[in-house]
């Protein structure tokens, strides 16, 4: 599962980074605990030059009421053991909820850190989860789609992030699931409409565990409505050794802070 991630980097970065505008009147405000129900920014297919806020927890367009469906599942119903060395069908294309969006309604969602627990104690024993050598912000992998409320006929816009089989740093939390972060020369491929379904099944693979580090940091993270720098301060020493690594120092990404336009 990934159901909380951080996203903190002001507008220059974003649009330097990805190579998109973000359009006037939208402020990206930072956010340390993004969580199922928050807007957050996204990059689309259908609008691969510029930055959209949509909805954390996707909700299928034919769906009778809203479903915050936050996570799709590369394998769908296969390999229901987590087998971290499974290779089979990637069943998501098949799974009514995705099956339309990683065909025609794909993007990138733009993060600069995700949060993940145990397998068994889950948020009780919440961790940072990071890119090393100062890689962020980054993109995972995610599909979204268009919802109407038959009451208030308003449409929600609302997009999740795909998880595939876990890797060799998840593992040592340990996690049976990671989120799909996609290599940078992936990103425009993603958002290629034209993309054979197939060449898009491929990508749906875990990034190499030796690209990633992790830290315990607070069980306060457990609280949707937390939402503070603090919440991304180490209370322990990281997975994987690191040289200059401080406990009780919030994680430094840098560009975090002011994200309105002068």
């Amino acid at each position: 599962m990934c159901g909380r991630y951080i996203q903190v980097k002001n507008i220059e970065i974003i649009e330097k980074r990805f190579n998109v505008h973000v359009p006037d009147g939208i402020e990206l405000t930072p956010n340390y605990n993004v969580s199922p129900g928050d807007y957050a920014p996204i990059i689309t297919n259908e609008k691969p030059g510029e930055v959209q806020l949509f909805q954390f927890g996707l909700t299928p367009f034919w769906a009778k009421k809203a479903m915050y469906l936050f996570n799709a599942r590369a394998e769908g119903d296969k390999n229901k053991e987590n087998n971290p060395d499974y290779t089979g069908g990637k069943d998501i294309i098949s799974k009514p909820a995705f099956r339309k969006p990683i065909r025609s309604k794909r993007c990138l969602i733009i993060a600069d850190a995700f949060y993940e627990g145990t397998t068994k104690e889950r948020l009780s024993k919440p961790f940072v989860i990071y890119l090393k050598n100062k890689q962020a912000p980054f993109a995972f992998a995610g599909i979204w789609d268009v919802w109407q409320n038959s009451e208030t006929k308003e449409e929600i816009n609302s997009f999740a992030i795909i998880t595939t089989t876990t890797n060799s740093l998840l593992q040592k939390i340990p996690h049976h699931r990671s989120p799909i972060i996609l290599p940078r020369n992936h990103e425009q491929a993603w958002l290629n409409s034209n993309k054979p379904l197939t060449d898009i099944t491929r990508m749906l693979q875990p990034i190499s565990g030796k690209l990633m580090n992790a830290y315990p940091v607070s069980t306060e993270i457990k609280n949707p409505q937390a939402n503070h720098k603090g919440l991304a301060t180490p209370i322990g020493q990281p997975l994987t050794p690191e040289q200059g690594f401080k406990e009780n120092t919030t994680l430094k990404l840098h560009g975090m802070g002011h994200h309105k336009r002068s």
